[in-house]
């Protein structure tokens, strides 16, 4: 993984994305929903960056030695909780 900063930036298109500082792509992308945004008012930053930082600390504690095979996983929605 690249050694650039990350950075949560809000899209013109209202994404809410986490990247790295030196490139452009995203690597997580946020979309509240408008009911989302107005519930939230101008905290919905706030809760874009607490749901990056639990997503990258989870990321952190996956065991390294588990093995993932993306085409097992259908890419129909999921309900994850």
């Amino acid at each position: 993984m690249s050694k650039a900063f990350l950075e949560i930036v809000e899209l013109p298109d209202g994404r809410i994305v986490l990247r790295r500082s030196d490139e452009e792509a995203p690597l997580v992308t946020l979309n509240f929903s408008g009911e989302a945004r107005e519930f939230l008012q101008e905290r919905y930053i706030d809760v874009a960056r607490a749901m990056f930082h639990a997503g990258l600390e989870a990321a952190g504690h996956l065991p390294e030695d588990e093995t993932y095979d993306s085409e097992e996983v259908s890419p129909a929605q999921h309900t994850l909780h």
